[in-house]
């Protein structure tokens, strides 16, 4: 797991965000929304700003676009381990240093055309190369990380066609929105350390009658965070807090593939038989990749991936999850230590590392179902998660 920390933590607790870190915020959404469109971008900070658009959204028109902007034919960017899924080669074997994030592929012309890099992206799509096509693996192209991570932050398969722009006039004729490397690869802790209460409201529920919702913005008016707050913990020296991932599934359809739905109100009904706690829910679904691509790693699962293997299909780290987000949130509640309920020691790691004083661990774990019982052996065998 990767765990962002500022280098000056005393921005955590910073009441404002300067307008260069902020432009600069947008200007990352913007062109996360603009791959999600399925148009091309610019991405600057190299020798040769690179022009990419999402492989799972890009049609007819936005290949046209790419192809008018680019100085050479077009690669296709894969994560490794869904590069190796598309053309199972010696020469795609594992890499070091900067090529490690990324692989590149030259594909045949013919399949160059939207549906294609649809399935080429998509591991739960039926067909991936016609029989005796073999792309060829090319040097990776500077750039290639942020891309991957651009594609992401739109929740995105990190799947692109890319290629070195040309320079000139045509090119600004293509009024293609551009975005700088450093600018995307540095989002998830700029917009974590700006996030900022914009309303809180008295919201009783059945199991805490006294409890209060609190919601959070980063400074580019991207997706809210929410704290609900039983009792009074900031008052308290350190109370009892979750960092809860949302699940549209498991918290609110009552899923039973996961435990996601008991752990969210036994954590509630915890806080209040002890008269106070905060839980912290991140819009983090699906540890980070969204719901679109949790339903996708839902699909590998039932093809017989595990939860942690299916996310790598997918291109996608075991566990993309943010935590900063939530420390900034405790900040922002004044609250400074807790004891938190999890069974994720990773958790308590990743909090203190962002500047929480994490006074203990309160052990949270529900019996398996029947249905979710692989997926919570998975948890303990491979994420070492404390179920016993």
């Amino acid at each position: 797991m990767t765990i962002p920390v500022p280098s000056d933590t005393s921005a955590v607790a910073s009441p404002a965000i300067p307008d260069a870190a902020a432009l600069a915020l947008r200007a990352v959404h913007r062109a996360a929304s603009e791959l999600r469109r399925g148009t091309p971008v610019l991405l600057r900070g190299g020798e040769q700003p690179l022009v990419v658009a999402a492989a799972e959204a890009v049609g007819a028109r936005g290949l046209a676009e790419l192809a008018a902007a680019a100085r050479t034919p077009p690669v296709l960017l894969l994560a490794p381990a869904r590069a190796a899924a598309v053309a199972p080669t010696p020469a795609l074997r594992p890499v070091q240093g900067a090529e490690a994030s990324a692989v590149a592929l030259r594909l045949p012309p013919g399949l160059l055309d939207p549906a294609a890099l649809r399935s080429l992206a998509d591991p739960t799509a039926e067909r991936l190369l016609p029989e005796g096509t073999r792309p060829e693996r090319v040097p990776v192209p500077a750039g290639a990380a942020a891309a991957l991570a651009l594609a992401k932050l739109g929740r995105l398969l990190p799947a692109l066609v890319a290629a070195p722009a040309r320079e000139g006039p045509g090119l600004l004729r293509q009024d293609l929105l551009s975005v700088e490397a450093a600018q995307v690869l540095a989002y998830p802790a700029t917009a974590a350390t700006s996030l900022r209460k914009v309303a809180e409201a008295a919201v009783p529920l059945e199991a805490a009658p006294d409890a209060r919702i609190v919601a959070f913005r980063a400074a580019d008016g991207g997706i809210e965070h929410l704290a609900i707050l039983v009792g009074r913990p900031e008052a308290q020296e350190a109370p009892l807090a979750r960092m809860h991932s949302e699940c549209f599934t498991g918290d609110l359809l009552g899923s039973l593939r996961c435990d996601c739905g008991p752990q969210l109100q036994g954590a509630i009904g915890r806080m209040a038989a002890e008269g106070a706690g905060v839980l912290l829910y991140l819009a983090q679904e699906g540890r980070g990749i969204g719901l679109v691509n949790k339903l996708r790693a839902y699909a590998l699962q039932d093809a017989g991936l595990d939860t942690l293997d299916a996310n790598r299909a997918l291109g996608w780290g075991a566990d993309e999850r943010n935590f900063l987000v939530a420390a900034t949130m405790l900040r922002q509640l004044g609250i400074g230590r807790v004891r938190l309920l999890t069974n994720n020691p990773e958790k308590l790691a990743a909090l203190a590392a962002c500047g929480i004083a994490v006074e203990g661990r309160v052990a949270h774990a529900f019996a398996p179902n029947g249905v979710n019982d692989g997926y919570l052996e998975t948890k303990a065998r491979r994420f070492g998660h404390l179920l016993a």
